[in-house]
């Protein structure tokens, strides 16, 4: 009761708050608490000009840092909101004033158990970044060497846990009175959105993720992630290599520094193929702003709170799905889904092909530098409702970062598209991780994994064994009424498996 009674009127002070900005409508739209929307109504701004995705970027903007990030992440539900606010919140700004470089100073020492003084020779008290969660400084190690300092925004961890009680209080309305948008599954949606902000709230975990995709590129010269200074880090602090660089969305700068940008643009698409598909861990922030080129040409990502990791399963499903599409051919875009279980089995595959192609032709028709298959994904999730497909929480950050990276595409080449670059590496990887052989080798490689768990089974065995010759004492005494045929013991049937799995492997070898 006393949590209904506390996110109610939080609720109703978001409520006025979007009423402001005229930005009521998604509320509206998920049918809660319909005499408290309708009543807000009344204090709504009138003849806005601005598009409703404008509106509600600037009342998310106004309601802190919890709402901001939660704007960014409805960016990538077109199947949710339209594709222009979507569109709109997508350009989000992640800007809050700065804190005092004093309060910095306080965290820090409190942080590392040290005065600033004895970890940085020079600490600049102004930030070069502020946002939602965190703020960035320069400093200069007592060893000479450049950094930047990031630091946790005083108080924001309670604040978040407290938005995020009201943003899973919602979803739970939403589910309870609103079945037809169980599909789109808002506990699970806010529960996967919580996991990626408190992941960004601990720094300790950021310079885990960049020190572990560093080594995923240790011997690729064209893309690194700078150092962590891990003596000078912890929960709430993060020291880094300061990067000396371009930023990747200054076109103009990159082309006066001697740099090609068709070339930059071929090594964010390997880069990226490479993340996703070889490693399944990619960062999913990649904004002009994000990454950067250094003087040698190789580009250097930083901000790793947000980052993305998909199973090999959904790799396979996602390059199956991109060729299927550059292919146009829509009936292998329909079964991919269909084998995914993504769409019903009830539901008619022919009919969902067609649907396919209605989204796909608008956009193939096009130039191909004009083509982005972040949005043609996103259209996709928008017939989710007429065919009964569940929404993939999973998948969402990936689409969000295949918007960005088409975006950051644009800006340094408009005349290329930046998936034409990368499918050769897709169509390759698809033919080594799903081709006849490698099929067979996977199927060797968990039957081997099967035999491995024999000892625990035919432990089980005797188990079983034991009581149905306890069973079988109780029935001696009467006669059977069916004749028993052979059947083979169990250890025959293990040697047999046994024999067909050492030849696979041998085949394979």
């Amino acid at each position: 009761m006393l949590r209904a009674l506390r996110n109610s009127w939080r609720l109703l002070r978001t409520a006025l708050s979007f009423a402001r900005h005229d930005a009521l409508f998604p509320l509206e739209t998920l049918g809660i608490a319909p005499a408290l929307i309708a009543w807000a109504r009344l204090f709504a701004r009138r003849r806005d000009a601005r598009r409703p995705g404008e509106r509600l970027a600037a009342a998310l903007q106004e309601m802190g840092p919890s709402f901001i990030k939660l704007g960014q992440a409805l960016s990538t539900r077109a199947d949710l909101l339209s594709a222009a606010v979507a569109a709109d919140l997508s350009r989000l700004q992640d800007h809050l004033p700065a804190f005092p470089g004093a309060e910095a100073r306080r965290i820090i020492e409190a942080e590392l158990g040290r005065p600033v003084e004895a970890l940085f020779s020079r600490f600049d008290d102004v930030p070069v970044a502020a946002a939602s969660i965190a703020q960035v400084h320069f400093a200069v190690t007592t060893d000479g060497r450049e950094v930047a300092v990031k630091v946790l925004r005083p108080g924001i961890e309670q604040a978040f846990e407290r938005d995020l009680d009201l943003f899973y209080w919602i979803a739970e309305l939403v589910e309870r009175a609103q079945p037809r948008f169980r599909r789109l599954k808002p506990v699970e949606s806010v529960r996967a959105f919580a996991d990626v902000v408190r992941v960004e709230m601990d720094l300790r975990m950021e310079a885990a993720a960049a020190q572990e995709l560093g080594e995923n590129f240790a011997d690729d010269p064209t893309y690194r992630a700078p150092e962590i200074d891990w003596d000078r880090t912890a929960r709430r602090v993060m020291t880094l290599e300061r990067v000396d660089g371009i930023p990747i969305g200054d076109r103009d700068a990159i082309v006066a520094a001697g740099h090609d940008p068709h070339e930059i643009m071929r090594k964010c698409a390997e880069a990226f193929f490479f993340q996703v598909f070889r490693d399944g861990f990619f960062h999913a922030d990649m904004h002009g702003g994000n990454a950067f080129v250094d003087r040698q040409g190789c580009i250097v990502p930083v901000d790793f709170g947000i980052m993305g990791r998909v199973d090999e399963d959904t790799r396979g499903y996602l390059a199956e799905l991109l060729v299927a599409f550059l292919r146009r051919d829509y009936r292998a875009v329909a079964e991919v889904q269909f084998r995914a279980g993504f769409v019903p089995p009830h539901q008619s595959i022919e009919v969902f092909a067609q649907a396919c192609r209605s989204i796909g032709e608008p956009i193939f028709g096009k130039p191909s530098h004009e083509i982005s298959i972040a949005r043609l994904l996103a259209q996709l999730l928008r017939v989710t409702e007429q065919f009964e497909m569940a929404v993939q929480p999973q998948l969402l950050l990936l689409q969000k970062t295949m918007l960005m990276a088409e975006g950051m595409g644009t800006r340094l080449n408009p005349h290329v598209n930046i998936w034409e670059l990368a499918r050769p590496l897709i169509e390759e990887w698809m033919v080594s991780h799903f081709g006849p052989r490698a099929t067979v080798r996977r199927t060797a490689e968990e039957l081997m994994r099967g035999l491995r768990r024999l000892p625990r089974l035919i432990d089980s065995l005797h188990v079983m064994a034991e009581q149905e010759r306890r069973k079988a004492e109780l029935a001696a005494a009467l006669p059977s009424p069916h004749a028993r045929g052979w059947r083979p013991r169990f250890a025959e049937v293990v040697a047999v498996l046994a024999l067909i799995a050492v030849a696979i492997v041998a085949w394979v070898s």
